[in-house]
């Protein structure tokens, strides 16, 4: 497995990895036209290019080495509150699930966040998506739950966790 950084050239790409694994991830959870709105709003080519544009919003692509194909990405802002990394995304397409992709890539997060002198990591995981219990099995720990008015008429009902890293 190795991440890339993804780079303007990339949005397409990232966009339609987003749409397959959300098709997945998402299918039990919400409905179809909240799904397309999120996916519409928050992986439109203008709100990828703005993260992009961020010194502190990284994405990286995550490629299969053994057959040079891209099974998902993760994006994180550090900085995002004093000391924080916010892991905004990291998803995987159904067929590469199981693998240690999303281990691997949460080891690389773990060691970027270090890097940069962040020391704790935060995310937001849906209330009802099984995700949960990864974050929890690589030491995610729940400190919060809220409930987020997304726009059209949409809210999200979350989790919200931490990583400490322990230098």
């Amino acid at each position: 497995m190795k991440l890339i950084a993804a780079t303007g050239k990339d949005i397409p790409l990232i966009q339609d990895l987003a749409r397959r694994s959300w098709k997945n991830a998402y299918a039990e959870i919400l409905m179809d036209e909240q799904m397309e709105y999120m996916l519409s709003e928050m992986y439109s080519e203008a709100e990828i290019k703005s993260h992009l544009q961020n010194p502190d919003y990284h994405y990286y692509l995550i490629q299969d080495e053994s057959n040079d194909s891209y099974e998902g990405f993760i994006g994180y802002q550090h900085h995002y509150e004093v000391r924080t990394t916010k892991l905004h995304r990291i998803y995987l397409v159904p067929e590469s699930k199981g693998k240690g992709f999303g281990k691997k890539a949460l080891q690389f997060l773990n060691n970027k966040v270090s890097e940069n002198g962040d020391q704790r990591i935060i995310l937001n995981v849906n209330k009802h998506n099984a995700a949960r219990n990864f974050y929890e099995s690589q030491g995610y720990k729940v400190y919060d739950e809220g409930i987020f008015d997304i726009g059209g008429g949409y809210v999200m009902d979350d989790y919200l966790m931490e990583f400490l890293i322990h230098k």
